[in-house]
């Protein structure tokens, strides 16, 4: 039997492990992963969030080795739709799988991921990744595809003013992607080097200390028509009905183990629209990213080898990390990492 390294998460404990190739259907492929990026969603799983067991990892980019029902695919370097429908249900027959209610997501609930040399998926899931686009960049196509979302949830006109809270890789991605639709973006964060990135890229910033109270923070801005809350904690939701006007729209991206609380009677009261966002796009990301509408760069802070998997692990574990790559081309013994 072939096997192949994976990782897994255990007893809070990263472990390599052998595992057997992944066998596919017709309707899948099998995709040697080439890059994979470490997500918050990760290391949410590693605590404990989604009770999933199995091989984490969801943004990836690699080559289709064997696509039995899409031979044209086979040799081909892809991203990865992670939402897997059932194909049988309402929303699968709607063209909607990311809401399939049996559906599997890669590597966070029913499906192995990208912590491996290779991973099943369904063929249909895959997008060829354009030329000249590269494994490195192509990685952070389903972040960006989250990100985008918002706009596709959301009607933005330029006037529109927008603040995202959060200044991690989903804030500084929500940021540069909202920028697209409205002149009046600030990202608000507590680190000076994230948020000088968001301003390379015409973004206004606002820096904030961690114990500011929201309602200061109002005072010091104002009130936004649409806020978007990417901090990863539970109390950022809380934070953005304190900014929103009334009437205003507020986009909840943090998923995190915490439960959070909020005052519901501002939200009756002040008629306020609660929206949850989640994946998106494969497509319109990689169309981003190829046109340079988005310049993730600086957003990479290291690439490990997949051989110091539990060093990249833990660097991404660290508060105030940007984004962690793990490249598993890289063979041991080069020691340009």
């Amino acid at each position: 039997m072939k096997t192949m390294k994976s990782i897994r998460f255990e007893n809070h404990q990263v472990i390599t492990k052998e595992a057997p190739l992944p066998e596919i259907s017709k309707t899948e492929a099998l995709v040697k992963v080439s890059m994979a990026g470490i997500c918050g969603t990760d290391t949410e799983i590693f605590e404990g969030y989604a009770q999933f067991s199995g091989i984490a990892g969801h943004e990836m980019a690699g080559v289709v080795c064997r696509a039995p029902g899409k031979p044209e695919l086979e040799g081909m370097a892809v991203a990865a739709d992670i939402n897997c429908g059932c194909g049988a249900c309402p929303w699968c027959a709607a063209g909607d799988p990311h809401h399939c209610q049996n559906r599997q997501v890669i590597g966070i609930r029913g499906r192995n991921g990208a912590f491996a040399e290779y991973c099943a998926v369904p063929a249909e899931n895959l997008h060829v990744i354009p030329q000249g686009l590269s494994m490195e960049q192509a990685v952070f196509a389903e972040p960006l595809a989250a990100a985008l979302e918002i706009t596709q949830q959301v009607h933005i006109v330029n006037t529109d003013k927008i603040a995202v809270l959060g200044d991690g890789k989903m804030g500084l991605l929500s940021a540069m992607a909202l920028g697209h639709a409205s002149g009046r973006v600030t990202l608000i964060g507590r680190h000076a080097r994230k948020l000088a990135i968001a301003a390379s890229a015409g973004i206004a910033t606002m820096q904030t200390a961690a114990d500011e109270p929201a309602q200061t923070l109002r005072s010091r801005l104002g009130v936004f028509d649409l806020v978007v809350d990417a901090t990863g904690a539970a109390e950022g939701i809380q934070t953005a009905l304190c900014l929103v006007r009334p009437e205003g729209t507020v986009v909840v991206k943090t998923t995190s183990r915490d439960p959070s609380r909020i005052d519901l009677s501002a939200v009756v009261v002040d008629e306020i629209r609660i929206l949850g966002s989640r994946c998106g796009d494969i497509g319109l990301a990689l169309r981003y990213l190829e046109r340079g509408w988005v310049d993730v760069s600086a957003l990479v802070e290291k690439i490990y080898p997949f051989h110091r998997f539990e060093q990249a692990f833990a660097h991404a574990r660290q508060k105030g990390s940007l984004k962690i790559l793990v490249d598993f081309e890289h063979k041991a013994g080069q020691g340009h990492y």
